[in-house]
């Protein structure tokens, strides 16, 4: 239906562009920064206007202007760039054809990795579909190059086809979604639009508005080290005090015991020896007072035991790092019909299901630009057992063409 649209895809997945939540730099790595420029040359190629990079946040940006006469809202389509933390270098896509829901899938020829409908029960989805794999030994990509190919080629269709009737559109490509600072930087004067979309949701359907708020808690804990001979009433052994803390937290209250809109503590990093430790978490919820109680709970565990060592051993840090779009989103909800009836006319239902993570909509949508998410097809993200169906991709196109189509009749 696409002419370009696989071809495109595979092209940008074998371009290595993880991100680096080490580095300093926006982009966090040089080999998005190039990626970017080869955007931005093609979105010139395809024939949008107004194409330029921000070097400052490395978003690439482009317009195609309005075909209609009368006022249409404008739309934004937004996608990132960067992979997940997997290896992402010399990905090795596999095509399977009118795959039949039930075989084996092996991935590479060594047989050491394979998708099987006993693991992964989601393939039985795809009877007669096109997939698209890895071979094993690094992860896809389509988290989000699935989204990019999806609005390069959709503003592709547009262009050659004018007898579609679409308002303003603006697309905008950025980095380091992945480790969660690419849209910090985001410029919403340079993409004025009425609303917006990010296209970096999963299988066909989805559409998302309810996001997790969002935190990450870093305790540092100083201890007092001397020889285990001689520890008696002296030693305060760091890791110990960490444990400590981290008993006093609800056990049930983990990712791996919470689903739905369930919030949660999640202990990823914890180092140190008797003399020094360091924890960190990253703090979940979707309704933003239950959110404001877990923080307050982490800084009142760390001020008893404060008060129990009679000096301050344990040093606290929070930071917000996004908040639930849906406090924006709910207060004009068009902006979500639209899409469901785009769907619908399409002949997709809707999944609308709070997301137990967030995307770069859920800070773009506090900066004043409602932007919910849509489907951009992959499964199994950030990982070698990562999949997307050509006929996901297409689906995800011809419905940004039909938001554009169905947004000039509102």
């Amino acid at each position: 239906m696409y002419k370009n649209l696989v071809n495109r895809f595979l092209g940008y997945v074998k371009t290595e562009t993880r991100s680096d939540a080490a580095s300093q730099t926006t982009p966090s790595t040089p080999t998005q920064v190039a990626f970017a420029k080869e955007l931005e040359k093609e979105l010139t190629t395809i024939g949008m206007s107004d194409v330029f990079y921000n070097e400052k946040n490395g978003f690439v940006i482009a317009t195609l202007p309005s075909n209609v006469k009368h006022d249409v809202r404008s739309i934004g389509f937004i996608a990132h760039m960067d992979t997940a933390d997997f290896n992402a270098k010399n990905v090795q896509p596999q095509i399977i054809e009118n795959y039949d829901g039930q075989s084996t899938i092996p991935l590479g020829k060594d047989g050491k990795y394979e998708l099987s409908v006993a693991e992964f029960p989601n393939l039985t989805n795809y009877v007669g579909q096109t997939l698209i794999t890895t071979d094993g030994q690094t992860l896809l990509g389509s988290d989000d190059k699935s989204g990019i190919a999806e609005i390069m080629t959709a503003m592709e269709h547009l262009i050659a086809h004018p007898e579609i009737k679409h308002g303003k559109i603006m697309v905008a490509f950025g980095p380091d979604e992945e480790i969660g600072v690419g849209a910090d930087k985001f410029e919403v004067s340079e993409f004025p639009v009425d609303f917006a979309y990010t296209m970096d949701g999963g299988p066909v359907g989805e559409l998302q508005y309810e996001t997790f708020n969002a935190a990450q808690a870093e305790l540092k804990i100083e201890g007092k080290n001397v020889h285990p001979g001689t520890a008696k009433d002296t030693m305060i052994n760091a890791l110990q005090v960490g444990i400590d803390f981290h008993n006093q937290l609800p056990s049930e209250e983990v990712p791996e015991k919470t689903d739905e809109r369930q919030g949660f503590y999640h202990l990823y990093h914890f180092t140190g020896v008797p003399d020094a430790a360091e924890m960190t978490y990253i703090i979940r919820d979707h309704h933003r007072e239950s959110f404001e109680n877990r923080k307050q709970k982490l800084v009142e565990i760390a001020k008893k035991m404060n008060a129990e060592f009679g000096q301050d051993r344990l040093v606290l840090e929070i930071t917000d790092q996004y908040y639930n779009m849906r406090e924006v989103i709910e207060k004009d909800m068009s902006i979500i019909e639209l899409v469901k009836e785009a769907m619908l006319n399409l002949g997709i239902e809707p999944i609308i299901e709070p997301v137990r993570g967030g995307t770069d909509g859920s800070k773009i949508s506090f900066m004043g630009l409602p932007t919910p998410n849509i489907f951009a097809g992959g499964e199994n993200m950030h990982g070698r057992f990562e999949f997307v169906a050509v006929e996901s991709m297409e689906k995800a196109t011809s419905l940004i063409v039909e938001i554009a189509r169905l947004n000039t009749q509102k």
